[in-house]
């Protein structure tokens, strides 16, 4: 499949694709630039990381992405099809967690798939599946309140998973964490994404952490937001961050991002 060097658009419709997205605020006075033509695309089961430096637009461009904000120009399409809101065919994770204090770790799963044609037994299977998978099939009658950081999160990653989206979509899902707890998700989602085979976008500010797991990173430039390089991570997995390719990779995308490695 054909690709943009510059960019790494997909030439076809698999996947998501961000095709010349812009977003303009109103400012003081005039108007803010927060992102100018931003392209890029991930292919169907691939891995992809977001990074960039404060003010890139990150969080603008999640948004968008989701269908939580309307670009100014440009588009957004998953398998094809152009986003224009929220939709059941793209699971989304926050940082922070979003349970249902008052739902069980069973009921929080399956919330999504209330709505769905599946039968109950179905909905039953499904959620037994997603518990299973994330490893707390054990807790499913326990209540978030009584939940690490960790486990809440992986909660919200299997009620994510439970509707089949074509892509999960995750905003620093393990910024809340602690480091042991954050390289523990890590290592359980690339679980995940190897069970599941799901296209995964994944935002973060941490550039170990995009090495860690990306197939490719996109990194962003500021003011305004844009496309600054894509880095292909070849690197084999498992990664260990004691790898000196490991090394060469954050060190090359911390300063295409302007920090120091």
């Amino acid at each position: 499949m054909a690709t943009d060097d510059r960019t790494g658009a997909v030439a076809g419709e698999s996947g998501v694709v961000v095709d010349g997205v812009g977003k303009t605020y109103d400012g003081d006075g005039k108007p803010v630039r927060a992102l100018d033509d931003v392209t890029f695309a991930v292919e169907s089961g691939e891995f992809v990381c977001l990074v960039g430096p404060s003010g890139c637009g990150k969080t603008t461009l999640f948004r968008v992405i989701a269908g939580l904000a309307d670009a100014t120009n440009g588009e957004v399409r998953l398998a094809g099809t152009p986003v224009t809101g929220p939709t059941t065919d793209m699971g989304v994770v926050f940082q922070e967690y979003h349970l249902f204090p008052w739902l069980t770790v069973e009921e929080n799963v399956g919330f999504g798939l209330e709505r769905s044609d599946r039968s109950a037994a179905e909905r039953e299977r499904r959620v037994d599946e997603m518990l299973d998978l994330v490893g707390l099939t054990e807790f499913r009658d326990s209540y978030p309140k009584s939940l690490s950081g960790g486990m809440k999160q992986r909660v919200a990653i299997a009620r994510a998973l439970a509707v089949d989206p074509e892509l999960l979509l995750m905003d620093e899902p393990f910024g809340a964490v602690d480091a042991q707890t954050r390289e523990m998700l890590q290592r359980e989602l690339l679980d995940v994404w190897a069970s599941t085979g799901k296209t995964v976008l994944f935002v973060t500010h941490d550039v170990a952490e995009a090495v860690t797991l990306a197939d490719r990173i996109v990194v962003m430039a500021a003011e305004p937001g844009r496309v600054a390089e894509v880095v292909d991570v070849e690197v084999d997995r498992p990664r260990e961050r004691g790898d000196p390719a490991f090394g060469e990779h954050v060190a090359r995308v911390r300063e295409l991002i302007g920090a120091r490695p």
